[in-house]
């Protein structure tokens, strides 16, 4: 008698066929729907990486998270809630805002256990005195119009040199110079001729008077002093030396001249400065100058003298702007009435600008994205939400222990507002990784919200 396995080989293989599809159909389904949920995986810190398996960044080596195909999150949560949509729900998944639509930002969240490993710490948008200050560093120059050149204005030599380098002091009226000319001599030598013809009474008096206004003239314009024509008046002794006498009290800046030297008209002699008030002429951008006006006190320090501080005041702004460097010049008149200061030494300026009180936040705070400022706004429990602020100037305070450097907010926040401080650029990721910045585009989608 034959024996047949054959249908006993069949009928186990259909039972290890029904034992594996009911198994397969007890298994519960959220894996696979889970996985056909992730649109793909990336990494918080280089969301450049897309990759459709779980592992590590090959940048960072950090583990890759997945993203969330648009509209997973919501069929999954109606589908566990029997339709309803429920926020308790969804656990730590964002919820949008809702003002939430085409355009605008959404919240994400970032447990708050990530933000303590990422170093996140908060500020408080306030409203504090805005102080702004503007600097720039210059060169102290001579007071162009406190400089006189002594040139030769009649032929001859040098007879005498009463100063011989520059840096002397001198004082006014105090002789420079003495120069030998014959033409001196007999220029002077008409004067006193008109003179003993007027007092002899041989011409009439009018016409003596205006030969000797012309005699005199004549003198002043060779650098002969009042004082030394009031003389030759009295004493009627014509002399051939003319004598330079410093104008003022001074420096003198440079020697021209030497003894014996032949000297024609227009050449120069010795040059003199008063120190008594000095200039800086510094330089500006362009976006400051609006911010300085004439008559404005400004701060001088010199690294001559570290300790001190020099008081200036705007004189000139010039109109034009330089080209290349979008810069504009600034004369800066300083006194100097102990005459410590020297043309050519170096300058630091400050202006400081009262610019009353405002909103401001801290710049490490505000997230540059090219003309927008970006920041990320806590609404607790880990959730944060992007928001595009409007700035103005910066500036710095300093309360004698550390200095702070602040941004003045002109729209985009109100006082109070609880927002970022630092890690910015990886909540940034966070929230791009999150989709909470993808459609948010164009300036028309910024939320009005005034400072108030």
């Amino acid at each position: 008698m034959k024996i047949h396995f054959y249908p006993i080989f069949i009928i186990l293989s259909i039972g290890l066929l029904v034992s594996f599809v009911l198994s397969s159909c007890s298994k519960p389904a959220g894996k696979a729907v889970a996985d056909a949920d992730v649109d793909y995986y990336t990494c918080t810190m280089h969301p450049s990486v897309h990759s459709k398996d779980p592992g590590k960044c090959p940048i960072c080596s950090m583990d890759l998270v997945p993203v969330k195909k648009k509209g997973a999150n919501e069929t999954q949560v109606k589908e566990n809630s029997g339709g309803m949509s429920d926020n308790s729900s969804m656990g730590s998944m964002p919820m949008p805002s809702p003002n939430q639509g085409a355009g605008q930002s959404s919240e994400f969240t970032v447990p708050v256990e990530r933000q303590q490993q990422i170093g996140v710490t908060y500020a408080t948008a306030t409203k504090r005195p805005i102080q702004l200050s503007i600097r720039s560093v210059g060169m102290l120059e001579s007071d162009t119009s406190k400089m006189f050149d002594y040139v030769a204005r009649v032929d001859g030599y040098v007879q005498e040199l009463k100063v011989s380098s520059p840096g002397q002091d001198v004082s006014q009226g105090q002789p420079l110079i003495t120069i030998y000319s014959p033409d001196l001599r007999s220029t002077e030598q008409e004067l006193v001729n008109i003179l003993n013809d007027r007092d002899r009474g041989g011409t009439s008096r009018v016409s003596n008077d205006q030969m000797i206004d012309a005699s005199k003239r004549r003198l002043k314009l060779w650098n002969v002093s009042d004082q030394e024509i009031a003389e030759l008046e009295k004493d009627r002794k014509p002399s051939d030396q003319l004598v330079l006498r410093s104008p003022f009290d001074g420096v003198v800046n440079e020697v021209m001249s030497r003894p014996g030297m032949n000297v024609k008209m227009g050449d120069k002699l010795v040059s003199v400065l008063d120190l008594s008030d000095l200039w800086v002429w510094a330089e500006f951008y362009e976006n400051e100058i609006g911010l300085l006006k004439r008559g404005q006190r400004i701060d001088v320090t010199l690294p001559a003298f570290p300790n001190q501080t020099f008081q200036g005041q705007i004189a000139v702004i010039n109109p034009s702007i330089d080209a290349a460097k979008r810069t504009a010049r600034v004369r800066i008149d300083i006194p100097n009435p102990k005459a410590q200061l020297r043309p050519g030494m170096y300058a630091n300026v400050e202006v400081k600008i009262d610019g009353g009180e405002g909103l401001t936040i801290p710049v490490q705070a505000a997230l540059p994205t090219g003309e927008r400022m970006l920041v990320f706004l806590d609404r607790g429990q880990g959730k944060l939400l992007p928001r595009y602020v409007q700035v103005g100037r910066s500036f710095s305070t300093f309360d004698g222990q550390q200095q702070g450097s602040y941004y003045q907010v002109l729209n985009g926040l109100q006082e109070g507002d609880r927002i970022v401080a630092s890690a910015n650029f990886l909540i940034d990721a966070e929230s791009q990784v999150q989709g909470a910045l993808k459609d948010w585009e164009g300036e028309q989608h910024v939320p009005s919200e005034p400072v108030r």
